[in-house]
């Protein structure tokens, strides 16, 4: 637990304040204990109330969402915005439309995408938002009724230098159109509110590859300095099957690995000769489909039902999926089978026992804010684009990509090493992150 009675006198407070608000305190209690060696040599965090004020959101938008479905009925979902940090730029984070959100998850991914933001070395703060609306199963006319009813609130609170959302979870391309139309006709600007935006448009080359591609990046550069290795001929397990993880695969695959799996809610593929992309991108993204049509298709491919992918051997695993989906016994699993490195595509997809798991036998860990990073450089990339009213090359955002991804590992192991914690990669992001932020806090005064 907590060495010092700073950070359990916070953390405790935190958990009476927010009781329920699980995946919030799971955060929030990894990234205190990851911290406590900059807090304990530095007493100018406690005078400041640091600890305090960076674990409480500045404020929390909450706005009833009313529209109408294509049989003329009145629907009401709930709107969120979080917006967390903003000591280091506007903030910045993405929305997700699923019937999972609330504000424990999004206070949790607030908290986490400001030090991940903060790891990227760009100029943007942490923040989150989103909707218990579903858009699987509804048509493009309910989803376009939904978006411009969700933006009809949400764009008195939003703006290029104060407030910049993304896509996440059920929000990509469709609905980000839909939102910055709503946003332009309501404001009559034309500016960089909200990015994920079509190329025609002030969007970004890389954008719907980045978060995928970047977590592959981040871990080659890992393998490279810390054990002197590559991704090529190793077998990796991917879970999950949207734009995160199909990039991921894509990535991977063009840097010598084999992929073996990828999934839905419904189970995973198994194709011991390697993922057919391309047929994984027509059933997921031109058809809607379920994974499970993947082994109708490949001989030698199977689909298990209801069950995760980290049952499967592998050198590299990557968790693409959701929050918590490796469970401790999860982690002991891949660990009696051989894997070297676990590195996190989606946010907090490990639980606390499965980290636990993975450092007691040193295996490379690469932590979600720092490993999945990708997706919202590219977006800081956008806004820069957006301002300078240009448009770089693929090439160009890419070679962006690769060395913040590049740089983030380097962070993380300097930091992890300036406070004696060897080459711990989640310890180093942790710190790395929070002295950046903490660090604008404390210039900046008591705001």
């Amino acid at each position: 637990m907590f060495a010092g009675e700073y950070a359990k006198r916070v953390y405790s407070g935190l958990a009476e304040r927010n009781r329920g608000e699980d995946e919030f305190l799971q955060a929030v209690r990894e990234v205190l204990l990851s911290i406590e060696p900059v807090v304990l040599s530095n007493p100018q965090m406690e005078q400041g109330a640091i600890l305090e004020r960076v674990t409480e959101p500045d404020r929390i938008i909450k706005f009833r969402v009313t529209w109408v479905d294509d049989s003329g009925k009145i629907q009401v979902n709930r709107g969120y915005r979080v917006e967390f940090n903003n000591a280091i730029g506007p903030y910045k984070g993405g929305l997700r439309f699923h019937s999972s959100v609330n504000v424990s998850i999004l206070k949790f991914l607030g908290f986490e995408q400001t030090f991940k933001n903060a790891l990227t070395s760009l100029w943007m703060g942490g923040g989150k938002g989103g909707s218990d609306f579903d858009p699987h199963g509804k048509s493009d006319a309910e989803v376009m009724r939904f978006c411009q009813a969700f933006m009809s609130e949400l764009y008195r609170h939003i703006g290029a230098d104060i407030d910049v959302p993304a896509g996440d979870l059920g929000v990509g391309g469709r609905e980000v159109g839909y939102m910055f139309g709503q946003y332009k006709r309501l404001t009559k600007r034309f500016d960089g509110v909200i990015t994920g935006k079509g190329l025609d448009f002030g969007g970004s080359l890389v954008r719907t590859e980045a978060t995928g591609y970047g977590l592959c990046y981040y871990v080659r550069e890992a393998l490279r300095v810390l054990m002197d290795d590559s991704f090529e001929n190793k077998t990796v397990v991917v879970s999950g099957s949207g734009n995160v993880a199909i990039f991921a695969v894509e990535k991977a695959q063009q840097l010598g690995a084999k992929v073996v799996t990828m999934s839905d809610s419904s189970g995973y593929i198994y194709d011991p000769n390697g993922i057919d992309l391309d047929a994984v991108k027509h059933i997921k993204l031109d058809r809607r489909g379920r994974i499970s049509e993947y082994a109708q298709d490949h001989a030698k491919a199977r689909f298990v039902e209801h069950k995760s992918v980290w049952e499967v051997p592998c050198d590299i695993a990557l968790p693409c999926a959701t929050q918590n989906e490796v469970t401790g016994a999860d982690a002991a699993t891949l660990i009696s089978n051989g894997v070297k490195v676990v590195a996190e595509g989606a946010n907090m997809p490990s639980t606390p026992e499965a980290i636990e798991a993975y450092q007691a036998a040193n295996i490379v860990f690469g932590p979600g804010k720092a490993s999945n990073a990708g997706g919202v450089a590219v977006s800081g990339l956008e806004m820069s684009q957006d301002s300078l009213h240009l448009q770089w090359t693929f090439d160009e955002v890419d070679a962006r990509l690769q060395a913040i991804m590049a740089h983030i590992v380097s962070q993380s192991l300097d930091a992890s090493t300036k406070y004696g914690l060897g080459n711990d990669l989640l310890g180093g992001a942790n710190i790395a992150g929070f002295e950046r932020v903490a660090g604008a806090m404390l210039a900046q005064g008591v705001v």
